[in-house]
């Protein structure tokens, strides 16, 4: 284990000294990322928010309340990163859109996510949540977003894909109650397996 930590630790400061993009980056560069060699799952989604930003705490606003709701575990589990992995698509917030906030920035997984990924070996799960990760992960085996969530059973037992957490995504939520009714269950279930068995 300490061998493992010695070859992440140095990455990880790299990783949070990073600047690949610094002139985009309307808050500065400030990135978020909380792995560990021992991960059991790994949290993918799209870039921080700004209260993300603030308190450089990954999914510390309602889109992770909603997360871990979802997977039915509390901060405490969320937060130990020998359990949970989170590495989003992009590390900084990107700044704000006409609809919201801008999409993670391009160059962060291609320089980061590899070499990242190679200090996790035993990682048994990973959630592509909403479509920058999707897209990023099955490539050309990815449909629309929610046809993707829908089909989630044929990209186990390595991904899970999911529709993102935000109070944006309501109305996708109120017009795809299956999502709830057959998606949530099989996500609870499988993190939990995992959980106990680690």
């Amino acid at each position: 284990m300490t061998n493992d930590l010695n070859l992440l630790s140095p990455l990880l400061q790299q990783v949070r000294a990073c600047t690949i993009c610094e002139s985009s980056l309307p808050l500065g560069p400030r990135p978020v990322v909380s792995v560990h060699p021992q991960s059991k799952i790994l949290v993918i989604g799209q870039a921080p928010g700004t209260k993300v930003h603030a308190t450089g705490i990954p999914w510390n606003d309602p889109s992770g309340d909603q997360l871990r709701r979802w997977l039915d575990v509390d901060r405490e589990t969320f937060y130990d990163s020998r359990l949970f992995g989170i590495m989003p698509m992009g590390f900084c917030y990107p700044g704000r859109g006409a609809g919201g906030d801008l999409p993670p920035r391009k160059e962060c997984a291609p320089q980061w996510h590899i070499l990242l990924r190679r200090q996790m070996p035993e990682v048994k799960l990973v959630l592509l949540i909403g479509s920058y990760a999707q897209a990023y992960y099955l490539k050309n085996r990815m449909k629309t977003l929610t046809e993707t969530v829908r089909n989630f059973q044929a990209y186990l037992p390595m991904y899970f894909p999911l529709v993102h957490p935000s109070p944006r995504n309501r109305m996708w939520m109120r017009r795809n109650p299956w999502f709830e009714e057959e998606v949530i269950p099989v996500l609870r279930d499988r993190v939990q397996a995992l959980l106990d068995n680690g």
